[in-house]
């Protein structure tokens, strides 16, 4: 059966890689072939080796709500997201369980077409939560994930290599105790399992996925409290194992990273932009003064995105042309932000 009657096939398709991301429910609900057509992974990396993606910025950000009974009424957070090539915000459907918004401190990753949200402290009880929740910008529909497994935990490190996995370590329990546990979610498959603990403990670590490796960076161990190591470990995908840990990965409090497509590490640290190669890091730039909290960074080619809080809670976010190293403020909203991930569509 033809895509679109009359039409060659590979016609159709070139108009459906052209559709906004915004028209795939409508889409994919028109009839099988074309759900068919768009839920391929296929379909994705057509549309990105075309040019025709879409940059989504995905942020969780406060709202605060009315409530004349409270002095400072407290803020739900809910998902904005901003279309980095029309400049235009929206914000995603609340997810259908939460009715107080999103769990404080969640983390947010991408993989594919899908909007991972996982753990997080209940904005009513402050208990850590094991929930995961899975967003399709395929369906515009929130889907519940398998919890994770093991100690409930927060705080904790999280990436994804953006095609089927997410990784989560460290963090601390509910007797605030750090962990060296790690796990491995499939997306498609909706299974968890256990990953070999890492060398240390690591509350309040970060992370990212880079050249088929989780690293795992910063963090402090349950005696240390707020003394951030400097030391980083990455699990190495192919081998199934950790490698030795990297002593002097940066120095001080944790820094946001981000991995560009060209093997190029990104770190924002204590207000200067960082960048490591070939293992060395050198400074690069500054974050603009306005920018008082980095939250998020991500590399886009030729450009880095940097989002933070700046005075009274409001978001700030910056572009920089990595060639000429001049920053481009974007228009924001109002509302402190808590964590972000980037989606290709």
């Amino acid at each position: 059966m033809e895509l679109i009657p009359n039409l060659p096939d590979d016609v159709a398709r070139e108009c459906l890689l052209r559709a906004s991301y915004k028209q795939f429910p409508t889409i994919a609900s028109v009839c099988r072939g074309w759900n068919r057509e768009v839920s391929l992974s296929h379909f994705l990396l057509q549309r990105k080796a075309s040019r025709h993606s879409q940059d989504l910025l995905i942020l969780s950000q406060a709202r605060h709500h009315k409530d004349s009974s409270k002095i400072h009424p407290s803020p739900e957070y809910r998902l904005a997201v901003l279309d980095s090539g029309s400049g235009l915000w929206t914000e995603l459907p609340p997810i259908p369980a939460l009715s107080t918004g999103l769990p404080l401190f969640c983390s947010l990753v991408s993989v594919r077409s899908d909007l991972i949200v996982l753990g997080g402290l209940d904005p009513v009880t402050w208990q850590a939560s094991d929930s995961v929740f899975v967003f399709s910008f395929l369906t515009s529909k929130w889907r519940l994930g398998s919890t994770m497994p093991g100690v409930r935990r927060s705080f904790f490190a999280c990436a994804s290599d953006s095609d089927r996995t997410v990784f989560v370590a460290g963090g601390h329990d509910e007797e605030k105790c750090a962990l060296t546990s790690a796990l491995v979610y499939d997306v498609a498959e909706d299974k968890w399992a256990f990953l070999p603990d890492m060398a240390r403990e690591r509350d309040e670590c970060k992370a990212l996925f880079h050249a088929g490796r989780f690293h795992v960076i910063g963090g402090y161990a349950t005696e240390e409290q707020g003394n951030f190591s400097k030391t980083a470990e990455s699990f190495d995908v192919s081998t199934w194992q950790w490698g030795p840990l990297t002593e002097e990965f940066l120095d001080g409090s944790p820094p946001v990273c981000a991995a560009g497509e060209n093997g190029d590490l990104y770190a924002c640290c204590r207000g200067d932009v960082m960048v490591s190669m070939n293992d060395t890091w050198q400074k690069v730039g500054q974050v603009p003064a306005d920018v008082h909290n980095v939250t998020y960074v991500a590399v886009r080619p030729g450009r880095l995105i940097v989002i933070g809080n700046g005075k009274a809670l409001a978001t700030v976010g910056y572009i920089c042309d990595l060639s000429s190293s001049r920053w481009v403020k974007l228009e924001t909203h109002v509302g402190h932000v808590q964590a972000g991930c980037f989606l290709q569509v």
